[in-house]
């Protein structure tokens, strides 16, 4: 029978940069993430990091993981706690070493992410979150001086955005929720901000449509290149002039090759006049280059990166720009095949720097998924992919179902081998059972208006999106047994996990509820003091809206769990405290349920270490195994 070690043998390969001829990336090599460096020409790995110190996943993190100051001779480099989240800005030697703060305990207790540095000067950007306070902090910081300087601070942001070649002009916005931003500019040296685009909320006296203002890039003194949802509820790009005009004009993209559905969802300026543009397409990644053209506002596609043969049908990780080389260094990834770190050089030649494997187990016993969209209960198509055990497997008969939801809830489910639920529903289909993957309203990568659907509607119609999927759909599957089914989710996927083994207990023979939201009451005051404000709009109000949240917890509905449930908890977790899925728990002996609790005391809101994932899977499928 097969075994999760063979998965897992593949180690991960993220975030590459290249810098000289060296590749520096982030591997599980050790069991845990951590640092290394390999030649470009190959060579044995370096560790970079002692072996006691597991980075954070890069998924989770909103800015850089680290950053490679090779002119400097150092690497600054993003570290917390076992998955506390509470991301400390370190120094390290370019060729190793024992991590120093950078700004010694300026910082402490606080979550800090990292949104750029500039490799010739060591000046860049990061956002300090309060643990304790309802406020982000933005500053400018100096590496090489050991200095941070405050820009700004507020409830809303600032979040770093952009910024003038000299950093004397810099561009923040300020978000109070999905899509509804505001966009601010100030000049280095003073407190004062001015909007140069939306409305700020103190000003506002009617409700404001959501502009969906997102990354950007300066393009000179008078403009800003940003994405936006307002010409395009797929998202596309604008040129936002910087004189407080609110003048936002579209940019066209021409050249585009993909066909499908999906959204644009990366912009990076390489030069003067040249851009990366990326695109979510069907959960799968197109990535190109292309040049401004300012004059006609249109964005010439000039190469495709990523997206045909071979790297076609997977997830691109991310990409990096060299501008020495003139050269990009990116992980990808597919369903059946692991992470490997790939170079383009400025001749447009693609490069393999890594051959991870899955061991011994041949790759057409592996699922490639197949597509599962379906219409909803209303009409609305939902997109949606079904992993089945390989024909080479040989398995007969009707299969098991495991019903995977993903978090979020504005996440999405790809065919992504670096994310934890890719290896996970492989080794589900080597046991035999089909595995359904469903991207339901309040998913990203279908556009704005899909996204926000979920907005304020937790456990609503999302959660009949599920049953529609399991009664009228997966129901109507010649291949699939509905009658050996069992349900699991993480983050806002445990939510849904709970909410429909409590309200629709009919369907499900056997639920995992990977740290997922229980009480929506004690959940909303349990999150950090800056989620505090989004979640009230998001969920709903603890103060105003008591009754509803009441109505919309799993807590409310759970006694009517009528199978055994699994339920998995990282001590660590900032989102989700360990004391709610406790209380899962307790209450459910109390009431003589079959509920099992899997603590890891060394996690946050994941499960990353090597000894742990065996754990977590050998208990996830040995789970479903016995009771389905």
């Amino acid at each position: 029978m097969p075994r999760i070690e063979a998965l897992l043998a593949a180690r991960q390969f993220v975030v590459p940069q290249r810098s000289g001829e060296y590749l520096y990336f982030i591997s599980d090599l050790n069991g845990r993430l951590s640092l290394y460096r390999m030649l470009l020409t190959g060579s044995v790995p370096e560790p970079l990091l002692p072996p006691n110190i597991a980075l954070q996943t890069p998924h989770h993190m909103d800015g850089k993981s680290f950053v490679v100051l090779a002119e400097y001779n150092q690497i600054v480099v993003m570290i917390d706690q076992d998955g506390d989240e509470n991301y400390q800005p370190m120094r390290i030697p370019l060729t190793g070493g024992f991590p120093e703060l950078i700004f010694g305990d300026q910082f402490a207790g606080m979550q800090t992410n990292l949104a750029k540095i500039d490799l010739k000067t060591g000046i860049g950007y990061l956002t300090a979150s309060s643990r304790t306070r309802p406020e982000f902090s933005g500053y400018q910081i100096n590496v090489l001086e050991n200095s941070a300087t405050l820009l700004a601070t507020a409830a809303e942001g600032p979040f770093y955005a952009t910024s003038s070649p000299d950093q004397q002009t810099i561009v923040t916005v300020d978000a109070y929720g999905i899509g509804d931003t505001v966009v601010y500019r100030q000049q280095l040296g003073s407190t004062e901000r001015s909007v140069i685009f939306g409305t700020p909320m103190e000003q506002r006296t009617t409700t404001i449509e959501p502009n969906g203002m997102g990354f950007a890039e300066w393009v000179n003194a008078d403009y800003a290149l940003f994405s936006t949802s307002l010409f395009d509820d797929c998202y596309s790009l604008a040129l936002l002039r910087l004189d407080g005009s609110q003048s936002l004009d579209a940019v066209t993209i021409e050249g585009l090759v993909h066909t499908g559905q999906g959204e644009f969802d990366r912009l990076t300026k390489l030069s003067e006049q040249r851009y990366v543009l990326g695109y979510n397409i069907d959960g799968c990644s197109w990535c190109y280059e292309a040049e401004l053209d300012l004059a006609n506002k249109r964005m010439l596609v000039s190469n495709v990166l990523c997206g045909q043969a071979p790297l076609d049908n997977g997830v691109l990780e991310s990409i990096a720009y060299d501008s020495d080389s003139d050269s990009f260094a990116l992980s990808f990834s597919t369903a059946i095949a692991p992470t490997q770190i790939y170079t383009i050089n400025s001749s447009k030649e693609l490069q393999q720097h890594t051959n991870e494997r899955v061991l011994g187990i041949p790759v057409e016993h592996l699922s490639a998924g197949e597509d599962a969209s379906f219409n909803s209960h209303d009409g609305l198509r939902i997109s949606a992919r079904l992993y089945r055990p390989a024909p080479a497997l040989g398995y007969e008969g009707l299969r098991p179902l495991v019903y995977y939801i993903h978090g979020g809830p504005q996440g999405q489910e790809r065919p992504d081998f670096a994310w934890f639920s890719m290896p996970l529903i492989q080794f589900l289909t080597l046991k035999g059972f089909a595995v359904f993957v469903p991207n339901v309203r309040g998913s990203s990568g279908y556009g704005f208006n899909y996204m926000n659907q979920v907005t304020h509607d937790w456990g609503g119609q999302d959660r009949l999106d599920h049953v529609h999927a399991m009664t009228k759909v997966l129901a109507n599957d010649p291949l699939i047994d509905t009658k050996r089914a069992g349900v699991m989710g993480r983050s806002y996927g445990g939510f849904m996990t709970l909410t429909l083994l409590g309200r629709h207990p009919e369907l499900w023979q056997a639920g995992i509820d990977m740290f997922g939201p229980y009480d929506l009451h004690t959940f909303s005051a349990r999150v950090p003091e800056t989620w505090k404000a989004y979640m009230a709009t998001q969920v709903g109000d603890p103060v105003t809206e008591a009754d509803f949240l009441v109505e919309r917890s799993p807590k409310t509905y759970i006694h009517n769990l009528a199978c055994p449930l699994l339920v998995t908890q990282g001590a660590n977790d900032p989102r989700v405290i360990e004391q709610e899925s406790r209380e899962v728990v307790h209450e459910l002996q109390a009431l003589g349920k079959n509920v099992d609790y899997l603590l890891f005391n060394d996690e946050g809101h994941d499960v990353l270490k090597y000894a742990n994932k065996v754990t977590c899977y050998n208990r996830i499928t040995d789970f479903f195994s016995q009771y389905l």
